[in-house]
């Protein structure tokens, strides 16, 4: 039997964001992610699922934000480089908003929180790279503001990572992240399918 959320604790609601009546914010679909160091598990069909989200976004008109890392020159998050920019697949057109951070919470030092209140809507759909940090964090930051994030999570992906003598694999780090935004921050859904049957 599944243990109590938060969430649950807390009264919240768990229905998926309507795509048409949120704001989408697609969190560092860098070409870092996507080779050499960083290169994450998975990162190719989460990116694909991030630009099928995306082409959903924009045919049900919906306001889209773009966040990137900059880690400064030199770094695999340098986004004056080819490395840093953001994958072709989930690129920004004309008129979507591009937030630079230098942080995990993507609110934190930037001016997003000023777009996403511009837009109008409370609901934040969120995708992106790593599952275990700026994804969660940034969905973290968006609770706490006031806003209701929705996470997708087959367009999100991370990478293994060593713990206390061991490691855990990517599938574990992401699923962690994911419960632990589900736990209180946000809600979690598989896929962006899941945001429309939300529609109907």
């Amino acid at each position: 039997m599944p243990r109590t959320t938060l969430r649950q604790l807390n009264g919240l609601d768990d229905t998926p964001a309507k795509l048409a009546d949120a704001t989408l914010v697609l969190i560092d679909y860098q070409n870092t992610y996507t080779t050499g160091v960083m290169e994450l598990d998975g990162w190719q069909a989460a990116l694909d699922a991030g630009a099928r989200l995306l082409a959903q976004a924009r045919e049900a008109g919906t306001k889209v934000i773009h966040v990137i890392n900059d880690g400064g020159e030199g770094t695999p998050y340098d986004i004056r480089a080819e490395i840093g920019r953001i994958h072709p697949a989930v690129a920004p057109a004309d008129g979507e908003t591009v937030v630079v951070k230098q942080a995990p919470d993507s609110f934190f030092g930037t001016d997003l929180g000023e777009h996403v209140d511009a837009a109008g809507r409370t609901d934040l759909v969120i995708a992106g790279f790593m599952t275990h940090m700026c994804v969660q964090f940034t969905a973290q930051g968006a609770f706490l503001r006031g806003n209701r994030p929705t996470v997708v999570a087959d367009a999100c992906a991370t990478r293994s990572l060593p713990v206390t003598g061991t490691e855990l694999d990517a599938r574990q780090v992401h699923h962690s992240a994911l419960a632990t935004i589900a736990d209180l921050y946000g809600v979690v859904v598989p896929t962006r399918e899941s945001l429309s049957r939300a529609e109907s």
